[in-house]
């Protein structure tokens, strides 16, 4: 597989600091986003300890997938979902126990959007509500679920999507990395196609920009001029919040993968 990638984080215009974080690991094609929260110095030290852990742990997985892990936790070889998971849970656990011996942390967590490309197929975890889209052709799909308070109201139909990006509440996430020592996460599989272009994001962007101006930019510049005009945007329409994006593009699959798929569903 062949891949090309760029990610770019800013300030904003209202905030004193910027409490995200993300990579970028060409090497082991493992992207991440993640946002912050709680207080003067808990949100960017939540969100940094999560990039690190989250990498640190996809690398040694990598190196050596039968490696003795905590807890006794067994991971199969190539369950990648599985690997997310450990991944992200092992960055809650941590974040929560630096919480937990340092009060001036209190509180602190952040959310998480996590991207890993293996045999031709994406795997994206999320906990919070920043977010993993695909752009495919003329089409934009936001591929990973909110973890929020509004974005629960939607899907019941108490709230219409509209009424949402103005509700006083909008910021309330329903999960996130650290809060809790123990965290839900979800985790889905999509295959992928040669020319699409996956987008990690925190809510610093989509707040201010609508998904199809999103489909817009991506499809008429390449990535590293989207990730910059992106940012761009949502300053020039205020910034109110830290603007992370990362973005990647499928310029080759793995043609072994793809025939031995294409055999699988001939037989099916």
């Amino acid at each position: 597989m062949k891949f090309e990638s760029f990610g770019i984080s800013d300030l904003g215009c209202k905030r004193e600091r910027n409490e995200d974080s993300f990579f970028v690991n060409n090497d082991l094609l493992l992207f991440m986003v993640a946002d912050g929260m709680g207080g003067h110095l808990g949100g960017e030290y939540a969100s940094k300890l999560a990039v690190q852990t989250v990498e640190e742990t996809i690398t040694m997985l990598t190196d050596d997938p039968n490696v003795t892990l905590q807890d006794d936790v067994e991971l199969k070889p190539g369950d990648f979902k599985a690997w997310l998971k450990y991944a992200i849970g092992t960055a809650s656990q941590r974040i929560f126990e630096k919480a937990a011996q340092d009060h001036t942390l209190n509180g602190m967590g952040t959310t998480a959007v996590v991207q890993l490309f293996r045999k031709n197929r994406v795997y994206l975890a999320n906990v919070g509500d920043s977010r993993g889209y695909r752009i495919r052709g003329n089409k934009i799909d936001q591929l990973t679920t909110d973890h929020s308070l509004v974005s629960e109201q939607i899907r019941a139909g108490i709230l219409k999507p509209k009424e949402a990006k103005e509700h006083r509440l909008k910021n309330i996430i329903t999960r996130s990395v650290g809060f809790q020592e123990d965290v839900e996460v979800d985790v889905e599989t999509r295959a992928m196609k040669e020319g699409d272009t996956y987008l990690l994001c925190s809510d610093g962007l989509y707040n201010l920009i609508e998904n199809d101006e999103i489909l817009d930019v991506v499809t008429h510049h390449n990535i590293a001029e989207s990730g910059k005009h992106l940012i761009d945007i949502a300053k020039a329409r205020g910034g109110d919040d830290n603007i992370t994006v990362v973005l990647t593009k499928v310029l080759e699959l793995d043609e072994k993968e793809a025939k031995e798929d294409e055999e699988s569903t001939l037989q099916m």
